[in-house]
């Protein structure tokens, strides 16, 4: 069987970082990892992704920002003809960086943005001041003419101000929301007892499907593939599969190992040694997550299973088996 169309593709450049946040996935620190790849090797990364492949690139870490060479690989992927994108905190995008990376051709830039104002975002972010430097790191954005999305991981710690952050993106600009919901790995994996439950979970789903159908702005949700079964039950047009890991999404770590997603932390081959091509389409962990008649639980006997697939790095977290069902869905088939 050939393998999926590679849609997206996520090189964490670094595991630098000049935060703390609470949530962070990659468990960062202010210095950088001696089996970090080099630029070379990322650029040749690019190259054996582009011989294949035209996905979307992701730039992120940690803060990508904390290489000085991002730009260069920036645009060496656009030479390429690649769409690249970058993830960053904000704190370090003044506007000589905005100006470089529009010359450098990058498509768009995601801020993170966590709580309503200064009090919230800085609590869970670990640095004050950050909250600040996204409203500065925004409007530099906007002067400059680039576009930019908002990327707001919710907890129970936020849940409850994701009405003030909506309206929020409208007063600085944004062009999108991306909203990811925590997974408990890295050092986010002290925020287990800060997930939502099932039916806050269903509640807030339930919310951002109005707020999507208001069609002021884009609007996707992360790590919660049972929207789509939120969207589809509401008469809406769904417009992904669910969740992409291994599918659709490739993770590349700094030191070069695959993962199906950032969140989901199963070893899947080393693009260093393999080549990205060979990972994407032999891998075993890969392979499995595609043959959706593997899923378990209620997941695989669930009408919704192609639309959605459960989030695949929750239930690893859960169960110690990617292949169980979603532990966070209401939903019985």
């Amino acid at each position: 069987m050939d393998a999926p169309a590679l849609r997206m593709v996520a090189l964490e450049v670094t595991k630098r970082c000049n935060l703390s946040c609470l949530h962070c996935r990659a468990s960062s620190g202010p210095s950088p990892d001696v089996t970090e790849l080099s630029l070379p090797e990322w650029k040749r990364i690019l190259q054996d992704i582009r011989s294949f492949s035209s996905p979307t690139i992701i730039l992120t870490g940690s803060e990508p920002l904390m290489r000085d060479d991002m730009v260069v690989l920036i645009a060496f992927g656009t030479g390429l003809g690649l769409r690249m994108v970058l993830a960053t905190n904000g704190t370090l995008l003044d506007e000589s960086m905005a100006r470089r990376l529009r010359q450098e051709g990058i498509r768009r830039v995601s801020l993170s943005l966590d709580g309503k104002d200064a009090a919230s975002h800085d609590s869970l972010r670990g640095w004050k001041g950050s909250f600040e430097s996204v409203m500065k790191a925004s409007e530099v954005m906007r002067r400059e003419g680039l576009s930019f999305q908002i990327n707001t991981t919710v907890t129970t710690m936020n849940a409850f101000e994701l009405e003030d952050i909506y309206r929020l993106l409208f007063s600085i600009g944004a062009s999108a929301w991306h909203l990811f919901f925590v997974v408990p790995v890295g050092r986010a994996s002290a925020l287990k007892a800060k997930e939502l439950d099932a039916q806050d979970y269903e509640a807030v789903l339930r919310w951002l499907r109005k707020r999507e159908e208001e069609g002021r702005i884009e609007l996707k949700v992360t790590c919660a593939p049972h929207y789509n079964r939120v969207v589809k039950e509401s008469g809406g047009e769904v417009k992904g599969g669910g969740c992409l890991a291994g599918r659709h999404f490739l993770f590349i770590s700094h030191e070069g190992i695959a993962q199906p997603c950032g969140y989901l932390e199963v070893r899947s081959g080393n693009v260093r040694e393999d080549g990205v091509r060979r990972v994407w389409e032999e891998s075993e962990a890969f392979l499995k997550l595609r043959d959706l008649s593997s899923y378990k639980g209620k997941c695989g006997r669930c009408r919704y299973l192609s639309l959605c697939g459960g989030c695949r790095a929750r239930a690893y977290e859960a169960y110690g088996d990617f292949l169980q069902e979603e532990p966070y869905c209401l939903f019985n088939p």
